[in-house]
């Protein structure tokens, strides 16, 4: 995210989170028409719609909203489609031009390749984008390097750092601010005897979440585009950030690399760790777990200058329609309605995320811990973001976490990044 974005987002998020402004529905504007209707197609026959969307954890939210719809509009049938693998069953039916009707995916290289390729529709001057915060916007202009928008913000979302309240109280110890302060308290644990983190890494993309929140407060998303411009190597400019994704490791339970994301979210509920480095996502899941646990969050504090820590936030759920779907009134209907604030509000409290549209906040307690670093503009999208997914970043780094080698691991990114942009 460009550095005069952060602080314009910061404001945004900081005044959602802080105070809902409960103006009603920011969603009613569509030359669609509304999205309470019948929406009869006029021969009477039902129309079906594929909602295809990535998000495991969502799906029971969204499976609500769906039948929400469906009840409304008779005379449409919205199925939702949540496979394994997401992206990659997504860009499999993108070659053979097999979009599905409406699709939720995060703002990822994935988004932007489909997206360059013509396979969505253009919202730019919609009625639709009347309702987003700017700031989503221009941090999908970013990302796509274009102010054409083939992507409507719904959500985004916030990773950190996971804390058990109850744990810390125990121990005595404080949120850190800095990464001496971050180290000090998961040694303390470990001298305790206890976990201070459960680290997943039997699931390649869970080694994201750590990456993702030391580079930008470290680096920053600035070097990625001066790695496409060949002004920089990964290997001069990447060394903290891998000492530190190695650091973090002499803090996790035994068998890393044999516990995968469902047993973490079990085992970080039953208390058998302090933190868990993880984003807002998993907070669900957690309390499925164990519904009494008391949470907080706070931004990972990557470096010792606590004004440059940064909590990463980014849109975790666009909305939007296959150019060439055969229904496109019908899947505008399905979007507009998902847009609706008392539907937006519903999925952001579901499932601890934060809202892209205007007039709806998140204020759960438990996200306290970040309202501070949205206030002061401490924000950066997510790194691997701007990293082409033909790289395949997560199996990188979950090789190197076990290798363990620094030169070699940077060496690879390099080596990767440029076989990727020599195919382009």
């Amino acid at each position: 995210m460009k550095k005069i974005v952060a602080p314009v987002l910061a404001g945004l998020l900081a005044l959602s989170m802080l105070s809902a402004c409960g103006n009603g529905n920011n969603g009613e504007t569509s030359n669609s028409g509304t999205a309470s209707g019948n929406g009869a197609a006029s021969s009477g026959k039902k129309v079906e719609i594929e909602f295809f969307q990535n998000k495991t954890e969502a799906k029971e939210t969204f499976d609500k909203l769906v039948a929400k719809f469906n009840e409304a509009n008779p005379n449409i049938k919205v199925t939702q489609v949540n496979p394994p693998d997401a992206e990659t069953v997504l860009k499999t039916r993108a070659a053979k031009n097999d979009i599905p009707d409406v699709v939720g995916m995060g703002a990822t290289d994935a988004y932007k390749s489909l997206a360059a390729g013509g396979m969505f529709k253009d919202f730019t001057g919609d009625q639709l984008l009347s309702s987003i915060q700017p700031a989503y916007i221009q941090m999908m202009n970013d990302l796509t390097g274009t102010e054409v928008v083939n992507g409507i913000p719904f959500s985004a979302n916030a990773s950190g750092v996971i804390y058990n309240k109850a744990i810390f109280a125990e121990a005595g110890v404080e949120v850190p601010k800095t990464w001496d302060e971050f180290i000090a308290v998961a040694e303390k644990f470990k001298a305790d005897g206890k976990n201070a983190f459960y680290l997943t890494y039997k699931d390649s993309w869970t080694v994201l979440v750590p990456f993702n929140a030391l580079e930008p407060s470290i680096v920053g998303t600035d070097i990625f585009k001066q790695r496409q411009e060949g002004t920089v190597k990964f290997a001069d400019a990447f060394k903290e950030v891998a000492e530190k994704q190695l650091k973090l490791l002499d803090y996790g339970q035994k068998d890393i690399f044999g516990k995968g994301y469902n047993d973490g979210n079990t085992a970080f509920a039953k208390g058998e760790s302090a933190m868990y480095l993880q984003g807002v996502w998993a907070i669900p899941e957690i309390q499925k777990a164990n519904p009494s646990i008391e949470l907080g969050v706070f931004p990972l504090p990557a470096t010792n200058d606590s004004a440059s820590n940064k909590v990463i936030s980014g849109v975790d759920t666009l909305l939007t329609i296959a150019k060439n779907t055969k229904h496109p009134e019908e899947a505008a209907k399905f979007v507009q309605f998902l847009l609706e604030a008392e539907n937006v509000q519903q999925y952001i409290d579901e499932q601890k995320a934060f809202p892209a549209i205007t007039g709806v906040s998140q204020s759960d307690p438990i996200m306290d811990g970040f309202k501070e670093a949205f206030a002061a503009g401490q924000i950066s999208d997510f790194a691997d973001h701007y990293i082409p997914g033909a790289m395949k970043l997560d199996a990188l780094i979950q090789g190197f976490l076990q290798k363990k080698d620094i030169d070699a691991y940077l060496k690879q990114l390099d080596t990767e990044w440029d076989k990727v942009s020599n195919r382009k």
